[in-house]
């Protein structure tokens, strides 16, 4: 039985090796001349201009995570167009049932002013 699962522990372990054989020849062949500047930190090419550990607002991660569940749900129908013709009639009205209310959490969240940037 265990000699079924010999690939996939042999494709585990060359990956691992190329893996470790890239980072090896990339460090070895690599130049290491740090400086000042090349060891500063930066944001886009600035200097950085606020402390690190600045608060942000909870606004910010709203709409990150409103972003996230609507795109989550979203990938859900991909799956579902690819089998719509085998789960037939229910499969469509049981789609049409979540997207609505995916539909009544979105009005809702504009609504209550979730996805309002000041």
């Amino acid at each position: 039985m265990l000699e079924n699962y010999f690939p996939i522990l042999l494709f585990i372990l060359v990956g691992l090796v190329i893996g470790a054989v890239a980072i090896g020849v990339g460090w070895v062949l690599s130049p290491n001349r740090p400086d000042a500047e090349k060891l500063s930190p930066y944001e886009c090419g600035f200097e950085a201009f606020e402390d690190a550990r600045m608060k942000f607002d909870v606004r910010y991660y709203l709409v990150a995570i409103l972003f996230i569940l609507f795109d989550l749900e979203i990938a859900f129908l991909f799956p579902w167009a690819v089998v719509l013709e085998e789960i037939g009639a229910f499969g469509f009205w049981s789609m049409m049932v979540f997207l609505a209310l995916l539909t009544v959490g979105f009005v809702y969240e504009w609504m209550k002013g979730a996805l309002e940037w000041e």
